[in-house]
């Protein structure tokens, strides 16, 4: 199952503070709390899910990563339990945000305008685009407030957003608070809508985003626009767009990680003379000299020449030439008669010293710079 959006999890915007970020996770830790639903495993996987959501936005630089990159910034995991989380885990991390530790006592917290859905859209990009970050237009169809909509205090809460309820128990009385029915939390009503309009006061309208893509993005990779998704209902706040990376193969480069690749076809004749050749770069055409005696499955390398890092992190990746001899598959009778006279030298016959290398030890040496 994919993994939920951890606003949407809290049920907070993208600007909401540090302090409603904790409020939330607070409210929805004590509503599913294993001390509460005692035995009940949805209830659990909710609390935990809580959790994971809160360690990432009460967290600065995670939360920063979260913004532009969404759960991908963390390996498509979580940003700090990497999936193992428990219940010592939480508590240990998160056990002042029950005020020493203990349970019961708690009311409920005031609740809030819903929060609107995600959009999501993909975006398709070039090589080019990738090594050097582009700006994208995109045209959306997205729910926002009708215009001409007005609002009013809930008669049901008096503006509160929550209904506080007294049980006399014997141990005492036991307050307990729960979100409006008459606002679902929000406060206010809807006073005047203009005709046509649904009870959530929402219209739906085309806009046209701008995205600014970074150089060095991966196909999957999600980068989320804050506040471009559908508003609440009963003017509850936007949803985020979440841009979803989609990598167009090019025509001659293989990418890997920062490293590109791609495969050289030689004559024979230039690979045993010498010569020089032109290879495609994404900057470009860069020239590169292949040396008398080059053996087909060499490996070449053009430094600098792959992509950047998203991150910032590490400069420019590396081209990878792979050189294959090419060999021609018919051959006319002058050509037959040279080749013959020519497999007849000696140093035409296969005679491979210690320092030639094999096809393993060439990837090996590859893959180690």
């Amino acid at each position: 199952m994919a993994k939920r959006d951890y606003y949407e999890v809290l049920g907070v915007s993208k600007s909401a503070s540090a302090d409603e970020i904790k409020k939330a996770y607070r409210k929805l830790a004590i509503q599913y709390h294993p001390d509460k639903n005692p035995g009940d495993t949805e209830a659990e996987d909710k609390f935990k899910e809580a959790a994971e959501a809160y360690e990432v936005l009460s967290n600065a630089e995670k939360k920063q990563k979260y913004d532009q990159f969404g759960h991908q910034a963390f390996g498509g995991g979580n940003g700090g339990f990497g999936g193992g989380m428990n219940m010592e885990d939480i508590f240990s991390h998160f056990g002042d945000i029950f005020g020493g530790g203990g349970f019961g006592g708690f009311g409920g917290n005031r609740g809030g305008a819903a929060r609107g859905a995600n959009l999501r859209v993909r975006v398709k990009l070039t090589l080019e685009d990738v090594a050097n970050g582009v700006e994208k237009k995109i045209k959306i169809r997205r729910a926002v407030p009708a215009e001409g909509l007005t609002f009013k205090t809930c008669t049901v809460c008096n503006g509160s957003g929550q209904i506080t309820r007294v049980q006399n128990t014997i141990l005492g009385q036991m307050r307990t608070a729960s979100a409006c029915t008459g606002c679902n939390g929000s406060g206010k009503m809807i006073d005047k809508r203009p005709s046509g309009v649904g009870s959530d006061g929402l219209e739906r309208l085309d806009e046209v985003v701008s995205v600014k893509i970074p150089a060095g993005v991966q196909d999957g990779m999600q980068l989320r626009v804050g506040g471009k998704g559908n508003h609440g209902p009963v003017g509850g706040p936007a949803g985020d767009l979440i841009v979803s990376i989609e990598e167009e193969a090019h025509a001659s480069l293989v990418r890997e990680g920062q490293n590109l690749h791609y495969d050289l076809y030689v004559s024979f004749p230039d690979c045993a003379l010498g010569t020089t050749v032109e290879i495609p770069t994404i900057q470009g055409k860069a020239r590169m000299k292949i040396e008398a005696g080059t053996q087909s499955g060499s490996t070449l390398r053009l430094k600098g020449k792959g992509l950047p890092d998203v991150e910032g992190y590490g400069g420019l990746g590396d081209l990878l030439v792979h050189v294959s001899i090419w060999t021609p598959k018919s051959l006319n009778p002058e050509e037959k008669g040279l080749l013959e006279k020519l497999a007849e030298s000696p140093n035409f016959q296969p005679n491979p010293g210690k320092s030639e290398k094999g096809f393993f030890d060439r990837v090996r040496d590859m893959f180690n710079g």
